[in-house]
């Protein structure tokens, strides 16, 4: 589609070097009948130019292609109206350019749920501080299995994590026969106060679909949006925050374990591969079990504490959720799973609706 849109701006370009061309004498072009004068040939020129100007963003700044297009859709128009009966129908193609820059506003331009997501990464990022090192006997007051899964996964020696940035690919779907869509997505969270920033990047038949989840000052929201413009689910409120607690929680056991240490949480072991979390923040307590194998490494995290979204995309239904872990691997100084599946349990039987892979993983960035 993007090149597409491309190849389009460049010959709705080439057109408009047409009317630069007749006002200076450099071409004869008996199709353009009525006389251009030079200013307005200068336009034609200009107008030219914003359209390849706009055709490259699409590649090099798509956060500024919105902008470029529209001033080339401006000008564009003022200089066919001006010939209107030789250049009448370029607006046609100025529809269709202006179609592509209102999703490029919403979609990457300053609009929509990805600028929201980026609005609040800035603000989470002012509150950057120094993080100490991970101990020994930082490790002490944990359960034995946890202890082992913090020495597995390398923390000890390391800063302890006051943000993480994370990029995920995978696919996702809304029930067990709903069609899988693939997805991209990237994750900014804070530990000091429980943050969760995260973007997807999915499509669904085709269109493209933008999810926004946050989890701010503990009230959670989920956004998605069609074509980036049409809202498709907003949901929120009490319940919601609590069931999204879950999903911190999970965050903090296979993506920053040093958080492990932190307050919140208290622990009840039940074997000694098996282990209860309870985790509070701001009134929300949720509960999750954590299942360990030989190694150290876990790999199952359950919680009947995060019910599923209802097809109107705002009843919470109660059922278990579960997301098995496998593919562990180095990212950088830790080790993590580096693919998880998120499953619910209905009492039709259980399925798999999400599938990531960790793709890389940044701890304790700056603005």
């Amino acid at each position: 589609m993007r090149i597409a849109l491309a190849v389009l701006l460049t010959i709705h370009a080439l057109i408009h070097l047409m009317g630069f061309l007749k006002a200076f004498g450099f071409a004869e072009l008996p199709q353009l009948k009525i006389p251009i004068s030079k200013p307005l040939g200068v336009a034609w020129l200009v107008a030219a130019l914003a359209l390849l100007g706009a055709a490259a963003a699409l590649f090099v700044a798509p956060r500024a292609f919105w902008l470029v297009g529209a001033f080339g859709i401006l000008i564009s128009q003022i200089v066919i109206v001006s010939s209107w009966s030789d250049a009448r129908f370029g607006t046609f193609l100025n529809v269709v350019v202006l179609l592509a820059v209102v999703h490029g506003a919403f979609s990457r331009g300053p609009f929509g749920l990805h600028a929201a997501y980026e609005r609040a990464v800035r603000r989470g990022l002012t509150r950057v501080a120094q993080a100490p090192v991970v101990t020994d006997i930082d490790l002490v007051p944990l359960p034995p299995p946890v202890q082992r899964y913090l020495r597995f996964a390398g923390v000890v020696g390391q800063p302890r994590v006051q943000n993480y940035r994370v990029r995920f690919a995978g696919r996702i779907r809304s029930a067990a026969d709903a069609p899988w869509m693939e997805f991209t997505a990237e994750q900014l969270s804070f530990a000091d106060c429980p943050t969760r920033l995260f973007m997807m990047d999915a499509r669904m038949r085709g269109l493209p679909v933008d999810v926004f989840h946050s989890y701010i000052d503990a009230q959670a929201r989920m956004r998605v949006k069609v074509l980036s413009l049409y809202p498709m689910v907003d949901a929120g409120g009490f319940d919601f925050t609590t069931a999204e607690t879950v999903t911190i929680f999970n965050d903090m056991c296979v993506m920053a374990p040093a958080t492990l240490i932190g307050p919140g949480i208290t622990w009840k072991s039940i074997d000694d591969k098996t282990v209860q979390g309870t985790f509070t923040n701001s009134g929300h307590t949720i509960q999750a079990v954590l299942h360990f194998d030989d190694s150290g490494a876990l790999v199952n995290f359950t919680s009947d504490d995060r019910p599923g979204l209802a097809p109107d995309g705002r009843t919470l239904v109660p059922q278990r959720w579960s997301t098995p872990l496998t593919g562990y691997r180095a990212y950088g100084a830790v080790r993590l799973a580096s693919h998880g599946d998120a499953r619910y349990a209905p009492a039709s039987g259980e399925f798999t609706y999400g599938e990531f892979d960790l793709q890389e993983i940044a701890y304790n960035v700056s603005p």
